[in-house]
This record gives C-alpha cells, structure tokens and sequence, in this order.
C-alpha cells in the first residue's frame, strides 16, 4: 500500500514539476528522499502477501506493480515489513525464495 502510495505521489510531483518549474523540483526530491528514509527501517520479506496485497514486482517477473499477485503467500512475492520481522512471519529472504521459486519451477 505505502508503495502505491509513493508512487502516485511521485507521479504527481513529477507532473507539477514539468508544469510549474524548479520549486516543485526540490518538493519532489524531497519527498523521494523520504520515501528512501521509510523503507531504511524496513525490508522485503517473501511468502507472505496475501492475494492483491505485494508491494511490487514478484520474482518471476509476470507483474511489475503492487496489488497484483493471485494467491497467498506465494514465494516469488514480497512486502516490505519492519526489520527483523520477517522470520517471525515464516518469511523467506530474497536468496531463500528465488531457490524456492526455482525449485518449484523444476517441480
């Protein structure tokens, strides 16, 4: 949700900054600068999304947005989640769930 959320906002600001000129720049700088700062404090964590509810692009590259995996808790699928968290969810990291994916794909 925070990522389609920042990306509209990104959207948006890059519009105004085509239409208005420099200050509408620096916001736009600033407020992606912020977004780096909210994800500092976070990391992705695989295998746990609900269905319609990762945070971006899945592993095996059939989608590039968030809100479009099919299924829960498919590996190949992410959301960010507070550091040191993921384990407790029964999490993958990005090495364990590209292997898992791989697996799978062997089957």
């Amino acid at each position: 949700m925070l990522t389609r959320a920042l990306f509209a906002l990104a959207l948006i600001c890059g519009t105004a900054a085509a239409a208005s000129g420099e200050e509408t720049k620096v916001l736009a700088l600033g407020l992606a600068g912020q977004a780096v700062a909210q994800t500092k404090d976070k990391e992705k964590c695989f295998g746990i999304a609900k269905a319609g509810q990762n945070d971006c692009a899945n592993l095996a590259d059939t989608h590039t947005c968030a809100g479009q995996n099919k299924v829960d808790n498919d590996p190949g699928e992410w959301k960010y989640v507070a550091k040191g968290t993921c384990k407790d969810m029964k999490g993958l990291t990005e090495a364990e769930a590209k292997t898992k994916v791989k697996d799978k794909a062997k089957g």
